[in-house]
Protein backbone atom coordinates (compact mmCIF):
# COMPACT_ATOMS: atom_id res chain seq x y z
CA UNK A 1 0.00 0.00 0.00
CA UNK A 2 1.07 3.52 -1.01
CA UNK A 3 2.52 5.45 2.13
CA UNK A 4 0.13 8.54 2.71
CA UNK A 5 2.89 10.54 4.18
CA UNK A 6 5.04 9.85 1.31
CA UNK A 7 7.87 7.92 3.01
CA UNK A 8 10.15 7.36 5.81
CA UNK A 9 9.50 9.68 8.73
CA UNK A 10 12.95 11.11 9.64
CA UNK A 11 13.83 13.57 12.44
CA UNK A 12 14.67 16.83 12.21
CA UNK A 13 16.01 18.65 15.17
CA UNK A 14 13.37 21.10 16.73
CA UNK A 15 10.22 19.26 14.99
CA UNK A 16 10.17 16.25 16.97
CA UNK A 17 6.27 16.32 17.99
CA UNK A 18 5.74 16.35 14.12
CA UNK A 19 8.15 13.70 13.58
CA UNK A 20 6.81 11.23 15.87
CA UNK A 21 3.49 11.85 14.84
CA UNK A 22 4.84 10.85 11.18
CA UNK A 23 6.14 8.01 12.48
CA UNK A 24 2.91 6.99 14.84
CA UNK A 25 0.83 7.25 11.21
CA UNK A 26 3.22 4.73 9.25
CA UNK A 27 2.31 2.46 12.81
CA UNK A 28 -0.77 2.99 11.98
CA UNK A 29 -0.91 2.28 8.12
CA UNK A 30 0.71 -0.65 8.62
CA UNK A 31 -1.69 -2.37 10.85
CA UNK A 32 -4.02 -0.04 12.53
CA UNK A 33 -4.56 1.55 15.86
CA UNK A 34 -2.76 -0.94 17.98
CA UNK A 35 0.56 -1.09 15.97
CA UNK A 36 0.81 2.90 17.23
CA UNK A 37 3.05 2.03 20.17
CA UNK A 38 4.96 5.67 21.69
CA UNK A 39 8.32 3.53 22.21
CA UNK A 40 8.40 1.89 18.43
CA UNK A 41 7.59 6.04 17.39
CA UNK A 42 10.40 6.89 18.89
CA UNK A 43 12.75 4.11 17.55
CA UNK A 44 11.63 4.86 14.55
CA UNK A 45 12.73 8.39 14.44
CA UNK A 46 16.14 7.51 16.29
CA UNK A 47 14.99 9.05 19.48
CA UNK A 48 14.79 7.74 23.05
CA UNK A 49 11.62 6.93 24.34
CA UNK A 50 12.08 9.58 27.53
CA UNK A 51 12.71 12.21 24.59
CA UNK A 52 9.21 11.58 23.05
CA UNK A 53 7.68 11.69 26.45
CA UNK A 54 8.52 15.38 26.76
CA UNK A 55 6.13 15.65 23.75
CA UNK A 56 3.19 13.55 25.03
CA UNK A 57 1.99 12.45 28.01
CA UNK A 58 1.47 8.98 27.25
CA UNK A 59 0.47 6.31 24.75
CA UNK A 60 -2.88 7.90 24.24
CA UNK A 61 -2.11 11.14 23.10
CA UNK A 62 0.22 9.95 20.18
CA UNK A 63 -2.93 7.63 19.33
CA UNK A 64 -5.52 10.85 19.31
CA UNK A 65 -2.87 12.73 17.25
CA UNK A 66 -2.23 9.63 14.61
CA UNK A 67 -6.42 9.46 14.53
CA UNK A 68 -6.79 13.44 14.04
CA UNK A 69 -4.86 12.68 11.14
CA UNK A 70 -6.75 9.63 9.65
CA UNK A 71 -10.09 12.37 10.01
CA UNK A 72 -8.00 14.85 8.05
CA UNK A 73 -7.27 12.53 5.27
CA UNK A 74 -10.55 11.23 5.12
CA UNK A 75 -12.10 14.06 4.76
CA UNK A 76 -9.26 15.32 1.94
CA UNK A 77 -10.30 12.17 0.35
CA UNK A 78 -13.77 12.87 0.79
CA UNK A 79 -13.04 16.50 -0.92
CA UNK A 80 -10.82 15.27 -3.60
CA UNK A 81 -13.85 13.14 -5.11
CA UNK A 82 -15.87 16.28 -5.29
CA UNK A 83 -13.39 18.23 -6.84
CA UNK A 84 -12.54 16.16 -9.77
CA UNK A 85 -16.86 16.04 -10.50
CA UNK A 86 -17.44 17.74 -13.66
CA UNK A 87 -19.46 21.26 -12.85
CA UNK A 88 -23.46 20.61 -14.20
CA UNK A 89 -25.89 23.84 -14.50
CA UNK A 90 -28.63 22.25 -12.27
CA UNK A 91 -27.69 23.24 -9.03
CA UNK A 92 -30.05 20.85 -7.44
CA UNK A 93 -28.32 17.60 -9.56
CA UNK A 94 -25.00 19.04 -8.84
CA UNK A 95 -25.39 18.93 -4.86
CA UNK A 96 -27.30 15.13 -5.46
CA UNK A 97 -23.68 14.26 -7.21
CA UNK A 98 -21.38 15.99 -4.81
CA UNK A 99 -23.23 13.90 -2.27
CA UNK A 100 -22.84 10.37 -3.81
CA UNK A 101 -19.40 11.69 -4.46
CA UNK A 102 -18.53 12.27 -1.17
CA UNK A 103 -19.62 8.81 -0.06
CA UNK A 104 -17.26 7.59 -2.71
CA UNK A 105 -14.21 9.35 -1.21
CA UNK A 106 -14.90 7.68 1.68
CA UNK A 107 -14.67 4.46 1.16
CA UNK A 108 -12.13 4.51 -1.22
CA UNK A 109 -9.88 5.94 1.71
CA UNK A 110 -10.68 2.91 3.29
CA UNK A 111 -10.05 0.50 1.50
CA UNK A 112 -7.02 2.15 0.28
CA UNK A 113 -5.51 2.85 3.86
CA UNK A 114 -7.42 0.32 5.98
CA UNK A 115 -5.27 0.80 8.72
CA UNK A 116 -5.54 4.38 9.02
CA UNK A 117 -9.25 4.54 8.28
CA UNK A 118 -9.51 2.08 11.50
CA UNK A 119 -6.97 4.55 13.37
CA UNK A 120 -9.06 7.28 12.46
CA UNK A 121 -12.16 5.42 14.24
CA UNK A 122 -10.96 4.32 17.43
CA UNK A 123 -11.38 5.28 20.69
CA UNK A 124 -8.92 7.22 22.54
CA UNK A 125 -8.63 8.69 26.28
CA UNK A 126 -9.07 12.12 24.93
CA UNK A 127 -12.51 11.01 23.18
CA UNK A 128 -14.27 10.46 27.27
CA UNK A 129 -13.79 14.24 26.98
CA UNK A 130 -15.43 15.10 23.79
CA UNK A 131 -19.29 15.31 24.00
CA UNK A 132 -19.72 14.60 19.87
CA UNK A 133 -22.49 12.93 19.42
CA UNK A 134 -22.86 12.81 15.97
CA UNK A 135 -26.38 14.37 15.80
CA UNK A 136 -24.98 17.92 14.74
CA UNK A 137 -22.02 19.39 12.99
CA UNK A 138 -19.55 20.12 16.24
CA UNK A 139 -16.87 22.86 16.29
CA UNK A 140 -13.85 23.50 13.81
CA UNK A 141 -11.72 20.61 15.57
CA UNK A 142 -9.63 19.03 13.12
CA UNK A 143 -10.93 15.76 14.81
CA UNK A 144 -14.28 16.78 13.01
CA UNK A 145 -13.39 17.48 9.73
CA UNK A 146 -14.58 14.21 7.93
CA UNK A 147 -17.94 15.05 9.50
CA UNK A 148 -18.20 18.74 8.93
CA UNK A 149 -17.83 17.77 4.48
CA UNK A 150 -20.73 15.54 5.31
CA UNK A 151 -23.09 17.96 6.93
CA UNK A 152 -22.29 20.71 4.55
CA UNK A 153 -23.05 18.44 1.98
CA UNK A 154 -26.43 17.57 3.27
CA UNK A 155 -26.95 20.98 3.56
CA UNK A 156 -26.38 21.83 -0.13
CA UNK A 157 -29.16 19.40 -0.89
CA UNK A 158 -31.32 21.19 1.30
CA UNK A 159 -30.37 24.82 -0.28
CA UNK A 160 -30.97 23.59 -3.91
CA UNK A 161 -34.47 21.91 -2.97
CA UNK A 162 -33.20 18.35 -3.67
CA UNK A 163 -34.02 17.80 0.35
CA UNK A 164 -37.33 18.70 2.19
CA UNK A 165 -35.98 20.46 5.61
CA UNK A 166 -38.30 18.09 7.52
CA UNK A 167 -35.54 15.53 6.39
CA UNK A 168 -32.64 16.84 7.33
CA UNK A 169 -32.27 16.24 11.40
CA UNK A 170 -30.26 13.57 11.46
CA UNK A 171 -29.59 12.83 8.43
CA UNK A 172 -25.78 12.83 9.07
CA UNK A 173 -26.25 9.73 11.31
CA UNK A 174 -28.29 7.61 8.04
CA UNK A 175 -25.85 8.61 5.79
CA UNK A 176 -22.90 7.89 8.14
CA UNK A 177 -23.82 4.62 8.83
CA UNK A 178 -24.37 3.25 5.84
CA UNK A 179 -21.17 4.22 4.32
CA UNK A 180 -19.36 3.22 7.19
CA UNK A 181 -20.67 -0.45 7.40
CA UNK A 182 -20.04 -0.77 3.66
CA UNK A 183 -16.25 0.07 4.19
CA UNK A 184 -16.13 -2.27 7.11
CA UNK A 185 -17.89 -5.06 4.93
CA UNK A 186 -15.54 -4.88 2.44
CA UNK A 187 -12.33 -4.33 4.72
CA UNK A 188 -13.51 -7.27 7.43
CA UNK A 189 -16.71 -9.37 6.17
CA UNK A 190 -17.83 -11.02 2.89
CA UNK A 191 -17.46 -7.85 0.79
CA UNK A 192 -13.92 -8.35 0.95
CA UNK A 193 -13.75 -11.28 -1.14
CA UNK A 194 -15.76 -9.67 -3.84
CA UNK A 195 -13.84 -8.69 -7.62
CA UNK A 196 -12.49 -5.07 -7.92
CA UNK A 197 -15.34 -4.56 -10.40
CA UNK A 198 -17.59 -6.28 -8.23
CA UNK A 199 -16.64 -3.95 -5.06
CA UNK A 200 -17.31 -1.19 -7.51
CA UNK A 201 -20.43 -1.64 -8.73
CA UNK A 202 -21.86 -2.67 -4.96
CA UNK A 203 -20.58 0.96 -3.77
CA UNK A 204 -21.86 2.68 -6.56
CA UNK A 205 -25.32 1.26 -5.94
CA UNK A 206 -25.15 1.43 -2.23
CA UNK A 207 -23.99 5.28 -2.47
CA UNK A 208 -27.25 5.66 -5.51
CA UNK A 209 -30.03 4.26 -2.75
CA UNK A 210 -29.09 6.03 -0.02
CA UNK A 211 -28.86 9.78 -2.08
CA UNK A 212 -32.17 8.26 -3.36
CA UNK A 213 -33.63 8.10 0.17
CA UNK A 214 -32.35 11.48 1.19
CA UNK A 215 -33.97 13.40 -1.49
CA UNK A 216 -37.12 11.17 -2.29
Amino acid sequence: MESITGGKPRYHHGDLRNALIEAAVELAAEGGPERVVLREAARSVGVSPTAAYRHFNGQGELLEAVKIHGQQALAASMSEAVRVLPGLDDPGEEAVRKTEAIGRGYVRFAIEHPGLYRTAFCHTSAAEESDFTGLEAPDGSAEFAAFRELSDTLDTLVATGRMRPESRPAAEVAAWSVVHGLSLLILDGPLALLSADQRDAVVERTLTTIVAGLTR
